[in-house]
């Protein structure tokens, strides 16, 4: 049986007394150093100097110095910087300062599941994985609620591993929703896959391709862009809070009946089986190493896919029907 871990079931004691550096200062790194802060323990923060992101954090009244002092000075290392400059800053700046017993900490373990970083055998390495962007979490810690959350632990030295997430996820306000156990494998690979797939990947091409549909059919794109971007948010909101079959009661018969049997025909066995490719592409590694060497190579295909699609017409469009709605 699952289990869910909730505020009852956890004891932050083993953070006491300990110095927790949140290493990058952006949305999540910023929401997780306020609401550990915020439950009454030490944080301090460690950033590139002079930057924003410094600045930020000293505003926030944090303790600010570059990645290595701050790991220098933590039990626990909550290393919240971006994919891609990770291995960097570890080989750099944490790596030495990675004594016997300490934690280093994730929110996304990629680095960790594909090799990029090697921890030493001798401290814990653990995942707390909030399920919503930073903002959200910090306002709703500040609202007395919570999001729900992931733990993981990859690597236990000190036996205590696992108590160290909890205590981690439960100072973050994740424990007041619930948290579930997982893998670092699982989490990553799952993660990447729904980003391509659906979140990210698969909804945004198949609103371009519903809108391009229409406006080469004839029709006005200020109408196509209500009918396949706009209300998508009033669907996702009713699949969010009910359901899919929640949904399907909220809308008309008409609609229920054309998207049960027309779905399908969109979303079939081949388009199935390219999800299978992707998430084989994910499990093996391949996209791992094409992401990693389009970074070393100046991001030219990413860069160019941006350029391409903010002259797309659906942008120009949307850009007229958010200022009608006041957005």
């Amino acid at each position: 049986m699952l289990k869910i871990y909730k505020d009852e079931d956890v004891d932050e004691a083993i953070l006491e007394g300990k110095t927790i550096a949140i290493i990058g200062y952006g949305n999540q790194g910023r929401a997780q150093a306020l609401n550990i802060r915020d439950s009454g323990f030490n944080v301090v923060v460690g950033e590139l100097k002079g930057s924003t992101a410094w600045k930020k954090a000293e505003k926030d009244g944090f303790e600010v110095s570059n990645a290595e002092e701050a790991s220098k000075k933590a039990e626990i290392i909550q290393f919240l910087t971006q994919d891609t400059v990770q291995p960097d800053v570890y080989r750099n700046e944490i790596r030495k300062n990675l004594t016997q017993g300490k934690t280093l900490g994730f929110s996304h373990g990629f680095n960790i599941h594909y090799g990029l970083i090697r921890p030493p055998q001798d401290i814990d390495v653990i995942l707390i994985a909030p399920k919503a962007p930073g903002l959200i979490l910090r306002e709703s810690f500040k609202q007395g609620s919570g999001v729900p959350g992931l733990i993981a632990v990859e690597q236990d030295y000190t036996g205590k591993a696992k108590e160290t997430a909890l205590a981690m996820a439960k100072a973050m306000g994740l424990t007041r929703r619930g948290v579930i156990e997982t893998t670092f494998k699982e989490e990553v690979e799952t993660d990447l896959f729904g980003e391509q797939v659906v979140l990210c990947g698969g909804v945004t091409e198949l609103i371009k391709a519903g809108f391009e549909t229409l406006v080469e059919a004839g029709y006005q794109p200020e109408i196509a862009y209500f009918e396949c971007l706009n209300e998508l948010k009033l669907i996702v909101d009713l699949i969010w809070s009910s359901g899919l079959e929640g949904m399907w009661k909220a809308v008309s018969d008409t609609a229920e009946y054309g998207g049960r049997t027309r779905g399908s025909i969109i979303i079939d066995k081949g388009a199935r089986d390219k999800m299978k490719k992707i998430l084989e592409d994910i499990q093996t590694g391949r996209f791992a190493r094409e992401w990693i060497n389009e970074y070393k190579t100046n991001q030219i295909v990413l860069n160019s896919l941006r350029k391409r699609d903010e002259q797309h017409l659906i942008e120009k469009v949307g850009d007229k029907i958010r200022k009608l709605q006041g957005i």
